[in-house]
């Protein structure tokens, strides 16, 4: 039987000295040729986050659903014009009975079960909108295909400009820049790249993020989307 001093010697392991602080999460800041000046600290809260793909799956189904016109449509018997009264009596022709002439058999009649206008909106809670925006930059922040370009480098629209900053960045397409509607200069140099998408940050989605291998940001437009995550 062990005595005290075996009871004793099941020490539980020492606990292991404080945690060094976790590093801030930092963007190039990018001039017109698309080098790094400086490094911008991110928001923690919203681009440090572990990613949530379920919440991101279900905010990108709905906003492409809601991208959907849900304006097909066709018309039943009840509302093609015509086919008030029986074309023929019911006996005594030889023919089969019919009660109308739009019927879904007869040329010119309704359809069955005819397609009809419908929303395909689908309702995604106000925080799982936020948490799965948050998830999708947390990503680019993390997988190192996020930078924040200098509001002031395009002061002219230059579509060359930009395709060399695009070049020099070296990060793969598509491409999504988030800039103010004021920024027409920047604007204007980046909409005529292929595969390069526009965006200003009332109007930034999940399912762009999602299928954008890089997002550019500027940095007033930054404030904003970070003001819209968190």
């Amino acid at each position: 039987m062990a005595g005290p001093e075996g009871s004793r010697s099941r020490r539980r392991p020492e606990e292991a000295g404080p945690a060094s602080p976790a590093r801030p999460l930092k963007a190039p800041f990018l001039d017109k040729a698309g080098k790094s000046a400086k490094s911008l600290t991110l928001e923690e809260a919203v681009f440090g986050i572990e990613p949530k793909p379920h919440l991101v799956h279900e905010t990108v189904r709905a906003e492409l659903n809601a991208a959907r016109a849900g304006t097909r449509g066709a018309k039943s018997r009840g509302f093609v014009a015509g086919g008030r009264s029986k074309p023929w009596r019911q006996k005594g022709t030889g023919r089969a009975r019919a009660g109308s002439i739009r019927a879904p058999h007869w040329t010119g009649g309704g359809v069955a079960f005819p397609p009809l206008m419908r929303s395909f909106e689908s309702k995604v809670n106000r925080k799982a909108r936020r948490a799965a925006l948050r998830s999708a930059l947390s990503a680019h922040a993390q997988g190192g295909t996020i930078g924040v370009l200098d509001p002031g480098a395009f002061d002219a629209p230059s579509t060359k400009a930009a395709a060399e900053f695009v070049g020099a960045w070296g990060k793969e397409a598509p491409l999504l820049l988030v800039a103010q509607p004021e920024e027409e200069a920047l604007i204007k140099s980046f909409r005529n790249l292929e595969r390069v998408e526009i965006t200003v940050p009332s109007e930034l989605e999940v399912h762009q993020l999602v299928r954008a291998q890089a997002l550019l940001i500027t940095e007033p437009a930054l404030e904003q989307v970070q003001g819209r995550a968190s």
